[in-house]
């Protein structure tokens, strides 16, 4: 799994960091499970809440568990971030993603201690730019993610990806069973990014009606729109509505703000992308990976049975 295979992946999958569900047990328990667990430090609300997590993370997970990961944002509004860097340095996670901005805010500081820094990229121009700065690997944000999402095939983005650029790619998008993780392993990447899943389970932050709103719900009922963040994200049908968002208003526009000052226009409004549908009843992470990777066996078997290979 070229720049992953020092971080005792068993299944090479990261539980993606997600806005108001990502927190330090789904972290742990990823990381126990024998996957990457990745949070964003936007989750919280003050840096003296951030050095708590990152605290009880580097407490209790080992050498031998999977890596655990940090989200960034480097957008020039996101004003804590030299404030979180310094924090970065003393508890060094072994990859730091940078979001919604540039990743050379974040290379000195992690390159300094030996991590690794992936960018989340949507699009190509953006993947080139990280390519430039650096980066040792792309978190490939393509069509059918949660939250911020892309509008590439993910299959057409490895490929894209891949053929002008050597680094680690993972690959995020409507992958939410092992035979998407196989499928997307065959098709040229190093591991999946994976988060609508992950968010209906024992650890997760996600408020019980996220949840329950996530188990009861299909891809028919997501909707991209910018209208809340600035920027174009996947959304529940049902969140928005609860929220008093009304058709009009989700074709609408509002000015790109990652600083956190008006988290109450976050708040209540709940990502997922077009993995959902695959969660049914509330699970512990330990066991949606369990499943994860029967599922990954079996789709690597069909691989390896195709009568091709015959």
């Amino acid at each position: 799994m070229s720049g992953l295979d020092g971080f005792n992946l068993q299944l090479p999958l990261v539980c993606a960091p997600m806005f108001l569900v990502s927190g330090p047990d789904m972290v742990v328990a990823a990381s126990k499970a024998g996957i990457g667990g990745a949070f964003p430090s936007t989750n919280c609300r003050t840096l003296g809440e951030l050095e708590q997590w990152l605290a009880t993370i580097t407490a209790e997970v080992r050498a031998d568990d999977g890596p655990w990961i940090l989200n960034l944002i480097t957008h020039s509004s996101r004003k804590r971030l030299t404030d979180e860097l310094r924090l970065v340095a003393e508890y060094r996670p072994p990859i730091v993603i940078t979001a919604l901005g540039s990743p050379k805010p974040v290379m000195e500081t992690v390159k300094g201690y030996g991590g690794l820094v992936f960018a989340d990229v949507v699009n190509l121009a953006l993947a080139r730019k990280a390519a430039e700065a650096g980066v040792d690997g792309m978190a490939c944000i393509s069509a059918g993610a949660g939250g911020h999402t892309g509008q590439l095939s993910p299959f057409a983005f490895i490929a894209a990806i891949r053929d002008m650029f050597q680094g680690v790619i993972a690959i995020g998008g409507g992958i939410a069973d092992g035979y998407g993780i196989a499928g997307a392993v065959a098709a040229g990447a190093d591991c999946v990014y994976m988060g609508t899943r992950f968010i209906a389970t024992q650890e997760s932050l996600a408020a019980e009606r996220y949840k329950t709103m996530v188990l009861e719900s299909g891809i028919e009922d997501l909707v991209v729109s910018s209208a809340v963040t600035g920027t174009s994200a996947s959304w529940l049908k049902a969140s928005l509505a609860e929220a008093g968002f009304t058709e009009e208003a989700l074709t609408g526009q509002v000015a790109r703000d990652y600083s956190g000052s008006d988290a109450k226009r976050w708040r209540d409004v709940w990502a997922a992308g077009q993995g959902v549908g695959s969660s049914r009843v509330l699970q512990s992470v330990a066991s949606v990976v369990a499943d994860l990777k029967r599922e990954y066996r079996a789709g690597a078997a069909r691989l390896n049975d195709s009568p091709l290979n015959s």
